[in-house]
């Protein structure tokens, strides 16, 4: 049989199959087929009666975030008479091929054409709290989205129209009053009043770099790279706590969080403690505690029991005693 068989032709949202000498029983199932953001599959079952499926490719995307769909399938006779029978669906989750069979009782010839207009495809949101077209206003508010982050980039990296000046300890940046006060309660309260930041039109950050400063205003930007993220949670945390920056903080902790290791434990645990991260200060206790790290970290866990904050020490050295009984 000839491979042209088993395509679909597709437009962005229309395919179309033509069905040619299919016997009395016989099965069929199409080529994949783009639609969307998922691979498809059409397949045809003759018996007594035509059963037509149409569902994704077995993918993890799918498994994951499988598609809902609204669409109208049509068959339409190859013959002159042009005989037509429509079947509309809204709404339909597609996980695998029995999620939608359609029986046509009607006698057809061995030769029509399956049409499948998808009016609509959803997905669930990445957080999984609702369900989402990814055409349409979805999909122009993502791009409308990234285009203003973009920009926004834009007018700190070449200076657009700024008006306030970010003093690190080793150089300053320009940035603009609006953004950092759009982004933190801290700064909308300095240029809200009479206080010397905004008479001066300028904020020091002595305790911060001039390249750690630059990648905590780009995350308020919107621009910031994940290298550079990375390279600078430390400092970020601490200008996130002090300016009330919180989904940065949060961020920070998240991150902190997937690379605990030997040389960084207790440090970072005595951040968590200092700068209120409660889930990194249980990763870093659980790290060290209850697998054992902390034999693998003698003299800087004997430096942080004689220099590191009385309250923390005493709260890790129960962690170890209870760990201790539990044997």
């Amino acid at each position: 049989m000839s491979c042209c068989a088993y395509r679909v032709d597709t437009t962005s949202r229309l395919a179309q199959w033509r069905i040619e000498n299919l016997a009395s029983f016989a099965y069929r199932k199409s080529d994949p087929f783009r639609i969307g953001k998922w691979n498809w599959h059409l397949s045809v079952e003759k018996s007594r009666s035509l059963i037509i499926k149409l569902y994704p490719e077995i993918s993890k995307s799918t498994r994951d975030n499988p598609p809902i769909a609204s669409f109208v399938i049509k068959v339409v006779s190859s013959t002159e008479d042009r005989k037509c029978l429509i079947h509309p669906v809204v709404d339909k989750l597609l996980k695998c091929n029995e999620d939608f069979a359609w029986p046509i009782e009607i006698p057809l010839t061995k030769n029509f054409i399956i049409d499948v207009e998808f009016l609509d495809l959803k997905t669930s949101s990445l957080q999984g709290n609702e369900v989402c077209s990814i055409w349409g206003e979805g999909s122009s508010e993502r791009q409308s989205n990234q285009t203003a982050l973009t920009l926004l980039g834009r007018m700190l990296s070449e200076g657009i129209h700024t008006d306030i000046l970010i003093n690190a300890s080793d150089g300053s940046i320009a940035a603009h009053r609006a953004v950092l006060a759009s982004r933190s309660p801290v700064f909308r309260g300095m240029f809200s009043h009479n206080l010397m930041e905004n008479e001066l039109s300028a904020v020091d950050i002595p305790d911060m770099s001039i390249e750690a400063c630059q990648a905590f205003l780009s995350y308020i930007y919107g621009n910031i790279r994940n290298d550079t993220f990375l390279m600078h949670r430390l400092a970020l945390v601490r200008a996130a706590d002090k300016y009330d920056v919180s989904d940065l903080k949060e961020a920070c902790q998240e991150s902190l969080i997937e690379d605990i290791d030997n040389g960084n434990a207790l440090e970072r645990l005595q951040y968590a403690a200092l700068y209120h991260l409660p889930r990194l200060k249980i990763s870093c206790t659980t790290y060290l505690v209850k697998f054992a790290k902390i034999f693998d970290v003698r003299d800087e866990f004997n430096t942080f029991l004689q220099c590191g904050d009385r309250e923390l020490v005493a709260e890790v050295f129960n962690e170890v005693l209870d760990a201790w009984r539990g044997f």
